[in-house]
């Protein structure tokens, strides 16, 4: 048996599966009623315990194609009930071995509607998977002492760089933690794509000629990439740039905007967001906990493109002036929607329109000269 406690004293008692290792972490909670094993590779819950609110977790198994990283982040999962013999033709393992595989911990048979909804009374929270032969006073102790982590884009991007071979536009990713899903749609448009860690220059990264930037999704606070900032400064009006979640986050940073904390954050697969210049709403896969101040907007050159319909806050950015936009969501969906797919066709059609304008202002300048 397994106990989950919270900061609070809140104590939940279930069954362990996964790995036997006990962890403390940020507990969050998942409305996706699918694509849990995507939810478990994604690098952005590096440092958090999941809650899946849909009910029974792993009845299609575990299968070679839906991994968004190779080595998931995730500190532990939280279910109702786990499927000990699932069924779906392309299931090549459990959920259960798959965990202990990877050393995460499980626990299940808890009621997950209760602390959900003690999240989003109170946010998000520390907590502790631990063995029930500790007693709650020592869990919560442990607790108390545990910081959570700062570094967690460190320890989820990529040491160096590596490059996935394409004929088409050249595309410089920084990997802030990055979903396989965004490499995927790139590889289908035949783009030439250099992956970078997440604390390359803006002069490294001019001297690779990319055709435009792409800031990818991560976990954590963004304030705690300064570098990244300082790096997106640096490129915004050299080069097309189309930021997602994190990266999102990181070109408010950069053009003079704020982020704050969200009380329980959004993450699932059912979000509506509104669209200003189309007038749409489209359903979109979220994973954040941080979010941009709608009102530190009005004090830069940034532009209020979608808003979430739950809560209204800020889904999309466009910059005025440069060939900058970016999305709070995952338009590669991985879980989700792909209601937004296109977004990525957006950037490429960004990046030749800002060819014409460079090429028509050299003309300009050569027949002046």
């Amino acid at each position: 048996m397994k106990q989950l406690v919270l900061e609070d004293g809140t104590v939940f008692i279930g069954e362990g599966f996964g790995s036997d290792r006990e962890t403390i972490g940020e507990v969050v909670f998942n409305t996706g009623m699918t694509g849990y094993q995507e939810v478990i590779s994604d690098p952005s819950y590096c440092g958090q315990i999941v809650t899946f609110t849909y009910p029974l977790v792993g009845n299609y198994g575990i299968n070679r194609d839906d991994f968004e990283t190779v080595n998931p982040a995730v500190l532990g999962v939280i279910v109702r009930e786990h499927c000990e013999f699932p069924s779906n033709f392309r299931n090549e393992e459990t959920l259960h071995s798959f965990l202990e595989a990877k050393n995460i911990p499980g626990i299940s048979g808890i009621d997950t509607r209760k602390l959900t909804k003690i999240i989003r009374e109170h946010g998000t929270m520390k907590a502790m998977v631990a063995s029930t032969e500790r007693s709650v006073e020592e869990v919560l102790k442990m607790i108390q002492e545990a910081e959570l982590p700062r570094d967690q884009v460190k320890q989820v991007s990529t040491v160096k760089p590596y490059v996935v071979p394409g004929r088409g536009h050249r595309i410089v990713l920084m990997d802030f933690g990055m979903k396989h899903g965004i490499l995927r749609e790139f590889t289908k448009r035949n783009c030439h794509v250099t992956v970078v860690p997440y604390h390359t220059s803006a002069e490294e990264i001019e001297r690779l000629r990319p055709d435009g930037v792409m800031l990818s999704n991560g976990p954590g606070d963004p304030k705690d990439v300064p570098e990244a900032i300082e790096t997106i400064k640096q490129l915004m009006g050299k080069l097309p740039i189309f930021g997602i979640c994190l990266g999102h986050q990181l070109i408010a940073l950069a053009s003079g905007a704020d982020t704050a904390k969200m009380k329980f954050g959004h993450r699932g697969s059912n979000q509506p967001v509104k669209d200003f210049h189309t007038g749409r709403t489209y359903m979109t896969s979220q994973n954040h906990g941080y979010a941009v101040d709608r009102n530190s907007l009005n004090e830069t050159e940034l532009e209020l493109t979608q808003v979430s319909l739950n809560d209204e806050s800020v889904e999309g950015l466009k910059h005025v002036s440069h060939p900058v936009f970016s999305v709070q969501y995952h338009p590669e969906s991985s879980p989700g929607p792909e209601d937004t797919a296109h977004l990525f066709d957006e950037f490429l059609k960004q990046i030749e329109q800002d060819k014409e304008t460079t090429k028509e202002e050299s003309s300009c300048l050569s027949v002046q000269i």
